[in-house]
């Protein structure tokens, strides 16, 4: 059986294959999962529990686990050890096309001689539905992702994101417990896939079904997700809400892949209470908040976010802040509201990214003038590196 056929062709389970011991709030979790290929671990030992409707998101770079996390949940991949469990109740002896899960691919597998309609229906004629009742599903899954009366339409007379949403309801219209999407808007081009993230928010609202969702891009985990876990090496660095992530990052990985950062490498010279002094490699002080466990003379790393540094035409408009530089504007980037400022200065030993406050204040700044900045303690994080 192909993938695409494990992807269409997945029955809801009956009481002998899924026959849950006991209610469960969770309708995902992994206990140990591990997999193991020769010498290399690919997912070593994760513990996830995903509630009922959550649109969750795995998020991390290339080659750090997620797609054979992911495999392993769709039943493609046996774990090397641990535990898989859909409303309670094991499914490692559950094959594939038994599971009660689905899969959106990258590449979506989309049958070409099949029209919208009949993708759609595909898998509900695998399991004998009868007709009437295939049409019936059909129109009502078009209409609930936007798509009505297009199931007559080929597959190459509608767009990329149409596409997605057929894909989507190919799945959906079987009804699934869990549906497994594999960074399904890879391919769209970048006004396409912002659209997208929000459709795809909207639909899983719409129904309901607990989303799993993997990507190596962090705005649409951020965008769409009820929680994020970050994925390094196989394991998770840190699982929680969005905003969680991005502003109390719990290690360095995840403070630098989750959003821009600026960042310096460098010594803790003193700690005082909750705040702590570091010098950093090109001779800077920078004051922070303390992470747990650093003491005088650990090697860390400082991470500050571009927007949480203030631009200011003289130091004094500075006083506040706890750490203050000031240096000559290097560049102006405009990207509407995201647009950014970058400064040098000799003694950071680098570039300062600097988000360029939406007031118009400082909308007539050009590379070459001086200016200052600066930034709070309590929103400098640093970690031991």
């Amino acid at each position: 059986m192909s993938e695409s056929d494990h992807c269409h062709d997945r029955p809801k389970a009956d009481s002998h294959t899924m026959n849950a011991e006991a209610e469960t709030a969770f309708d995902l979790e992994c206990r140990s999962l591990t997999r193991k290929f020769a010498d290399f671990t690919a997912v070593d030992s994760v513990d996830l529990a995903i509630p009922a409707g959550a649109f969750f998101s795995i998020l991390g770079p290339s080659g750090c686990g997620k797609t054979t996390l992911l495999r392993m949940v769709a039943g493609f991949i046996e774990p090397t050890s641990g535990d898989i469990l859909i409303k309670g109740r094991s499914v490692l002896d559950v094959p594939p096309n038994r599971r009660p899960v689905n899969m959106v691919f990258q590449h979506l597998a989309l049958f070409p001689m099949m029209n919208v309609a009949e993708n759609i229906g595909y898998g509900l004629r695998r399991r004998g539905m009868p007709r009437e009742d295939i049409a019936r599903r059909v129109e009502e899954a078009l209409v609930r992702v936007g798509l009505p009366g297009s199931g007559e339409k080929r597959v190459s007379q509608i767009s990329g994101g149409q596409r997605q949403r057929v894909a989507i309801a190919r799945c959906l219209v079987l009804d699934p417990d869990v549906l497994l999407l594999d960074e399904p808007l890879g391919a769209l081009d970048l006004k396409l896939r912002e659209h997208m993230k929000v459709e795809l928010k909207k639909l899983q609202n719409e129904f309901g079904t607990t989303f799993i969702y993997i990507t190596h891009d962090q705005s649409e985990a951020l965008v769409m997700s009820d929680r994020v876990a970050v994925m390094n090496e196989g394991r998770f660095e840190q699982v929680g809400p969005a905003q969680e992530l991005y502003y109390q990052p719990r290690t360095s990985f995840v403070a630098g892949f989750v959003g821009e950062s600026n960042r310096w490498r460098g010594t803790v010279e003193s700690i005082d209470g909750d705040r702590l002094s570091v010098v950093t490699e090109s001779g800077v002080k920078i004051v922070a908040t303390t992470s747990a466990g650093l003491q005088t003379g650990d090697p860390v790393v400082v991470f500050v976010r571009p927007e949480a540094i203030a631009l200011s035409r003289t130091e004094a408009g500075l006083d506040a802040m706890g750490n203050r530089m000031a240096g000559k504007v290097d560049s102006v980037l405009f990207n509407g509201a995201a647009s950014r400022v970058l400064i040098r200065t000799a003694a950071s030993g680098g570039e300062i990214d600097v988000a360029l406050p939406q007031t118009g204040e400082f909308n007539d700044l050009a590379a070459g003038q001086t200016i200052s900045f600066g930034w709070s303690d309590t929103q400098t994080t640093c970690f031991a590196g």
